[in-house]
């Protein structure tokens, strides 16, 4: 099994490509070792010393470490657990639907609104995320203001509010009229 690594625009977050489907649909991220329960991977990466959060996507695992270490020391262990992982038969995730990484639901008025956001999402900005090792998920929308939940590389990167300015809510202003501005959430 060959593991290919690829930076992202967080130097905090690294890409990992086993060459084999992580996930069959959705995404799972793990801020912090608390609910890596869920996954047997989750629980072998958080095993490694220095690795703060982990995100599993279609085809990629992103992990993020914490400022106390660096690449050169923990990116070893990471492959080596990796790769343990795929090669012990073990499953991703334990038990059945507990991928998620869907948009939050939005009942109300504007629901034809939050239509418009989350197929500009998921058409426009969630294929480049992802190529980052991210998710951006709509979390709501109220007056104008789409809330946005930010996962795996693009949680705590220097350039999301970039990202989320200047591409994001451009993006869907111009699309959508009554969208007036993005804010990111942290669930």
């Amino acid at each position: 099994m060959f593991i290919q690594t690829e930076s992202t625009p967080n130097p905090a977050t690294l890409k990992f490509l086993p060459g084999q489907s992580v996930l069959e649909m959705g995404t799972a991220d793990f801020p912090s070792a608390e609910g890596a329960e869920k996954s047997p991977l989750a629980q072998r990466i958080f095993a490694v010393n220095g690795v703060s959060g982990v995100f599993f996507g279609t085809d990629f695992v992103t992990v993020t470490k914490s400022d106390k270490v660096e690449w050169d020391h923990i990116k070893p262990a990471l492959l080596g657990a990796i790769m343990e992982h795929f090669q012990s038969g073990q499953p991703v995730m334990a038990g059945e639907g507990t991928a998620a990484g869907g948009h939050a639901d939005h009942d109300g008025p504007d629901g034809e609104i939050v239509g418009q956001i989350k197929e500009l999402l998921d058409t426009r900005v969630r294929p480049a995320v992802a190529q980052d090792g991210g998710d951006i998920t709509f979390h709501g929308f109220d007056r104008g203001v789409v809330y946005l939940h930010m996962q795996g590389a693009c949680a705590g990167c220097p350039s999301s509010t970039l990202t989320l300015k200047m591409g994001i809510e451009n993006l869907l202003r111009h699309y959508i009229p009554e969208v007036t501005e993005v804010r990111p959430v942290n669930v």
